[in-house]
């Protein structure tokens, strides 16, 4: 793998070494005290860097205000220390802070969280997602003595086999979601159709992964799984617009809609956000469909 960063900026070099040894002194932190033998020991072996740092396509729009992710893939040694409540929240949190503070980091970072033989079993799989961080990451940190296994490519028809499958599954369950949302609506039963927009979101987001890479993030955090949708596929970045405080608003009550609209008694959404957010999970399914279709066609000529 590649473990150079001359292309990014000295700025952009100091953050990610500044990321980097949050994540090592943060894990550390939060292993140092387990005793069961299952968690004994546990090591973080590998960060990478992949998207738009890694490839040197990375955007920064004030104006707009769109700005792109430290992507990072951080494996570890077994597939318990990936349970991100238990090793990896309070890092999480801190690096917001940071953030927020501007002192150490001016960039948000994305995190995913893997086990090594999690990562090779995908990349025996073939998994284009793992097999082009592979190809095109770059390695921020690695304990020695634990290589990737050598990725096998799909035949043609094997992708299109897979791909059709997870799109005839997820596409439909995501359409699913958006109808008994316009249900909801129409009983004016407004934060259970919230809840059901985002569902509907989040699991168009899933489809469109699994039909270009056959894998999808195991998060329910809409802010990465839209960050990392936007950075695959940027034509998905007409579907949030972000120039108007009343459009930032409805998608804060989209993203929370997860945990507040089914448990808080304070979360509120008018009918006005609400029909603005059906609007744009119609436009979000089209666009999956036509970039999903788009694929599966591409596959099919290859096949």
């Amino acid at each position: 793998m590649k473990n150079d960063l001359d292309h990014l900026p000295d700025s952009k070099r100091h953050e990610l070494a500044f990321v980097v040894d949050c994540l090592r002194k943060g894990f550390a932190f939060a292993i140092a005290r387990r005793t069961m033998p299952r968690l004994r020991g546990g090591k973080l072996l590998k960060i990478i860097l992949f998207g738009s740092y890694a490839r040197g396509d990375w955007v920064e729009d004030p104006i707009g205000r769109y700005f792109s992710d430290y992507d990072l893939l951080v494996v570890v040694d077994r597939e318990e220390l990936t349970d991100v409540p238990e090793f990896w929240a309070k890092t999480e949190e801190r690096l917001l802070e940071e953030l927020a503070s501007g002192k150490n980091l001016r960039t948000p970072v994305s995190l995913i969280y893997h086990s090594l033989e999690d990562v090779n079993e995908k990349l025996r799989l073939g998994r284009y997602f793992f097999m082009d961080i592979v190809r095109d990451g770059i390695l921020l940190f690695e304990e020695p003595g634990h290589p990737f296994a050598e990725p096998k490519p799909l035949s043609p028809a094997e992708a299109l086999r897979e791909t059709q499958d997870y799109f005839e599954e997820w596409f439909e369950s995501a359409c699913g979601f958006q109808r008994n949302a316009g249900y909801a609506i129409s009983d004016e039963d407004n934060k259970l159709a919230a809840f059901l927009l985002h569902q509907a979101t989040e699991r168009y987001y899933h489809c469109l992964f699994l039909v270009r890479t056959l894998y999808s993030p195991k998060t329910h955090n809409l802010n990465q799984l839209r960050q990392l949708a936007e950075a695959m596929e940027p034509r998905l970045k007409e579907v949030w617009p972000r120039s108007t405080k009343f459009d930032r608003r409805c998608y804060e009550l989209l993203r929370d809609a997860y945990v507040k609209a089914r448990y808080s008694r304070q979360y509120r959404i008018s009918d006005e956000q609400l029909a603005w957010l059906s609007s744009r999970v119609e436009l979000l399914q089209h666009v999956v469909r036509d970039l999903c279709e788009a694929r599966i066609a591409e596959l099919a000529e290859a096949a």
